[in-house]
């Protein structure tokens, strides 16, 4: 499917700021109208042979420049249930970005330019979420040190204590991707996301945006889901035990439970910098802005800066012994 304007013909695409659909060509807001069923092999609108994988639910001709969006793709097995629709446009990336890297001095010339950046594209990921319940029953012997001075002597008093806690919590949605194309330590550095602006699944958020279905199925990531359960059960109990100055545990039983996991697309800005025939991977958290990356290096800027320093400190040599022959 795609959405056309009514007005213009031209394609409509979902605005992250005006958070409505809007038609670049016309301007107007809210007046799309969805165009049949997508082929997977030419674009339904000009009917240019399209270049997608396996996964793709969402592309851009690159013909007619329209965005494409496939039924089968987005329906029956592969609806998601939720999505966080896109809440800062490319603008915003890309501002993201340059109040990133801009003060990283030995970058590559042209990897913030205009014409680099243009090509930050906008991708909804397929994730699981899941919903845990931890139980944790812990047993230990806490102490608190006290030390103190009196004259020349430094006195110390430790006092032992039984430590027990119980600890009943629920974990909604943790987010685990669900496309083996993204790298999964770059999407966990995404997190956090803010939930409440969670949105049931439609399609037009999806117009003006690269998409992919998912590719591993909720059992195949259970383990992953579980670790960040078990992660963040161990961080609530220590936080819950800093009175003491260290905790010797006796016994931890953690369980968790599994009530439930749903399919949904989050939204991520993504860059690629090819340099010296390589390529840099920049990502964006759609949402709330968040940059992962790391920036090449140049090794001319890192040479003409050395240069650069080695010609002012030997002025400031010739210099100093300067004025020492004239002292």
């Amino acid at each position: 499917m795609l959405f056309k304007c009514k007005n213009c013909g031209g394609n409509t695409v979902f605005s992250p700021e005006k958070k409505k659909m809007y038609c670049p060509h016309c301007e107007s807001v809210d007046s799309e109208e969805k165009i049949g069923d997508s082929s997977l092999v030419q674009c339904v609108n000009c009917g240019a042979p399209l270049q997608i994988t396996e996964y793709t639910s969402a592309c851009r001709c690159e013909h007619c420049g329209m965005y494409l969006i496939f039924n089968e793709r987005v329906e029956g097995a592969f609806e998601p249930k939720l999505m966080l629709p896109f809440c800062i446009g490319k603008d915003m990336a890309v501002a993201a970005m340059e109040h990133e890297f801009s003060r990283r001095l030995f970058a590559p010339a042209d990897f913030l330019s205009t014409k680099s950046l243009e090509k930050m594209e906008g991708i909804y990921v397929p994730f699981w979420l899941y919903d845990y319940g931890a139980f944790y029953d812990f047993a230990g012997e806490g102490t608190r040190v006290r030390t103190w001075r009196s004259g020349d002597t430094e006195y110390t008093e430790t006092s032992y204590f039984e430590v027990i806690r119980q600890m009943d919590v629920d974990f909604d949605r943790i987010p685990v991707d669900a496309s083996i194309a993204m790298d999964d330590g770059i999407m966990d550095l995404m997190e956090p996301y803010d939930y409440r602006a969670l949105a049931d699944f439609e399609p037009q958020y999806m117009s003006g945006f690269f998409g992919e279905v998912y590719n591993q199925e909720a059992e195949e990531l259970d383990g992953r889901a579980q670790a960040k359960a078990r992660q963040a059960s161990e961080e609530l109990m220590q936080r819950s035990m800093t009175e003491y100055t260290t905790v010797r545990p006796f016994r931890k039983n953690l369980n968790l439970n599994r009530e439930s996991f749903c399919y949904a697309l989050m939204p991520v800005w993504q860059y690629v910098y090819r340099y010296k025939d390589q390529s840099y991977l920049y990502h964006v958290n759609g949402q709330t802005g968040k940059v992962i990356g790391v920036t090449p290096v140049s090794r001319g800027k890192v040479l003409a800066y050395g240069a650069s320093v080695f010609a002012a400190v030997t002025a400031l040599g010739c210099m100093a012994v300067h004025v020492l022959e004239i002292l």
